[in-house]
C-alpha cells in the first residue's frame, strides 16, 4: 500500500450530529504514487464527486503528515468568489512566483483551473520549474482530458474520480449491506447526498442539482440554443440505460415518442456533450472471434444513478438494468477497458436451416494482458437460466476467466463448464473479486 501513516485518511462529512468518514483511498494512493513526476496531475471528474475535498484535504492532510510546511504549500480555488483576481494569469502567476522562497520542493494544488485564462500555458510554465509539482481539478473533459495531449504537450498526468462505489458508500452506512443495496441504486453514491437523512430531501437535492449545475453548465459551456431538445434526450437516453442504441434509432424514438424532429448529426453532439461532463459514459461492441470494433450500435451508462434516476423522477428504476450499470462504473473504476463482447456463431434452426447469430456478453474487460468476460444477471433460478447465461461466455472458446454475477446470495464457485459464479456483493465489496 501506498498510505503508510496516512491509511486512514478519509472524506469527512457531516450527518445529523456525528461525523460520516468516507474512504477515498483509490485517488489518494494515484495521487501519492504519481508525486514528484515532473506532471502535471490533473483530477477530472463528474461535478461533486469530492475531487476539490480530494485534493485540499485529504491530499493535503497527507503532505502535512510528510512534514511539507504550509509554506510550502500554495492553495487556489478558482471558483470562489474571493479569488477571482486570480483568474487572470498575469495576476496568478506572478502570485506563485512571489511564494517560492527557496529550492525546497513547492505543491501547487488549483482547484477549477479551467476558469483561469490561459491556463495551459501557465501550468505548462509552472510543470517546468524544478521545485514545483502541480496538482489541479476540473470538471470537463473538453478543457481538461483531452488538453492534456494537446495543451500540455505530454506533461499532463490524469486521475479520473468517480462518485462513490459501493465498497465506499458501505463504509459508511449503519445498515445491513441489503438495505444500501436499495439506497444506493436509487440514490446512487454522489457524496453530498449522504448529508441527508429523508428521501425526500435526497430526491430533491438530486433534482436540484441536476438541473441547477449538470444541464445548466452543459448548455451555458457549449452554448445550446435549445435546452428541452438536449433535455429530451437526456430524458431517452436515461430511460434506456444498457441499451444497444445509435444517433439513427435515438432519432428515431425522438421521432416516434416526442413527435419532434432532431438530426443524428445533432444528436451526436449531444451526446459528446454529456460524456465530455461525464454524465455517461459509453461501451462499444467488440467482435471477439474476429478481433475488432464494431461501430454501432453501442451503450450507453450513467456515471451515477442517483443522478439517472432523478432525470426520469425516480421511474423505470429497474434493477436488472441498475445491476448492469453499477458492475460496469465499477470496473470502470478499477482500471479495466470495458467493451460489449459480441460472439458470431453459425447455427441450425429448428428447421434445420444454417442461421448466423450473434450472442452478447454483457463486459469484455480488458487491462494490460489481463482479460474477463463478464455476464450481469440479477437471478439464476434455474438451470436453462445458467446454461442460457453461460452459453455466450463458452462460445468465445478460449482461456480468458468467465464470469456471471448475479444478485442471487451465492458464495462464489465454478461450474462444470469452468464458469465463476458469484454474489453481486461479493464482486463489489471485494477489490480483488475477479481473482478468486
Amino acid at each position: 500500500m501506498i498510505l503508510k501513516k496516512n491509511a486512514e485518511l478519509r472524506t469527512r462529512m457531516q450527518y445529523g450530529e456525528t461525523e460520516m468518514v468516507i474512504r477515498r483511498d483509490i485517488y489518494l494512493n494515484k495521487l501519492i504514487s504519481k508525486k514528484h513526476n515532473r506532471l502535471i496531475k490533473v483530477i477530472t471528474g463528474i461535478r461533486r464527486c469530492g475531487k476539490s475535498y480530494l485534493l485540499f484535504n485529504l491530499f493535503r492532510d497527507y503532505l502535512s503528515s510528510e512534514n511539507v510546511a504550509d509554506s510550502h504549500i500554495v492553495e487556489m480555488a478558482f471558483d470562489l468568489y474571493e479569488n477571482i483576481e486570480y483568474r487572470d494569469p498575469k495576476v496568478f502567476f506572478p502570485y506563485v512566483q512571489s511564494r517560492i522562497k527557496d529550492k525546497e520542493m513547492y505543491y501547487v494544488l488549483l482547484d477549477e483551473v479551467q476558469l483561469m485564462g490561459d491556463f495551459e500555458a501557465v501550468l505548462n510554465s509552472l510543470a517546468r520549474m524544478e521545485n514545483v509539482d502541480v496538482y489541479v481539478t476540473g470538471s470537463n473533459a473538453k478543457f481538461l482530458s483531452k488538453d492534456i495531449i494537446t495543451e500540455f504537450r505530454g506533461r499532463g498526468d490524469e486521475v479520473h474520480m468517480s462518485p462513490l462505489t459501493f465498497r465506499e458508500f458501505m463504509s459508511v452506512y449503519s445498515g445491513e449491506k441489503e438495505s444500501a443495496w436499495k439506497e444506493y441504486v436509487l440514490y446512487g453514491g454522489i457524496p453530498l447526498v449522504l448529508e441527508f437523512a429523508e428521501p425526500e430531501q435526497k430526491v430533491d437535492f438530486l433534482k436540484r442539482l441536476f438541473e441547477e449545475t449538470y444541464i445548466s453548465d452543459i448548455v451555458g459551456r457549449n452554448k445550446v440554443r435549445n435546452k428541452s431538445e438536449l433535455e429530451e434526450l437526456l430524458n431517452i437516453l436515461s430511460s434506456a440505460i444498457g441499451s444497444l442504441t445509435n444517433p439513427s434509432k435515438l432519432s428515431d424514438t425522438f421521432r416516434s415518442i416526442k413527435h419532434k424532429t432532431m438530426s443524428q448529426n445533432t444528436i451526436k453532439k449531444y451526446i459528446g456533450y454529456f460524456e465530455d461532463s461525464f454524465l455517461i459514459d459509453s461501451a462499444f461492441r467488440y467482435d471477439i472471434k474476429g478481433k475488432k470494433y464494431i461501430d454501432t450500435p453501442v451503450k450507453y451508462y450513467f456515471t451515477d444513478l442517483g443522478l439517472r434516476n432523478a432525470r426520469i423522477n425516480f421511474r423505470q428504476v429497474e434493477e436488472t438494468h441498475a445491476m448492469e450499470n453499477i458492475i460496469f462504473n465499477e470496473l470502470k473504476v478499477r482500471g479495466f477497458n470495458v467493451d460489449v463482447g459480441v460472439v458470431k456463431t453459425n447455427e441450425v434452426d429448428r428447421s434445420g436451416k444454417n442461421i448466423r447469430k450473434q450472442r452478447e456478453i454483457d463486459f469484455v474487460c480488458n487491462k494490460g494482458s489481463k482479460r474477463y468476460y463478464i455476464q450481469s444477471a440479477l437471478a439464476l433460478p434455474n438451470k436453462a437460466k445458467r446454461e442460457q447465461e453461460q452459453r455466450p461466455l463458452l462460445l468465445t472458446q478460449d482461456g480468458f476467466k468467465k464470469i456471471i454475477i448475479t444478485k442471487d446470495a451465492l458464495a462464489p464457485l465454478y461450474s462444470e463448464e469452468g464458469v465463476l459464479m458469484m454474489g453481486i456483493f461479493d464482486f463489489l465489496l471485494n477489490e480483488n473479486s475477479l481473482e478468486i
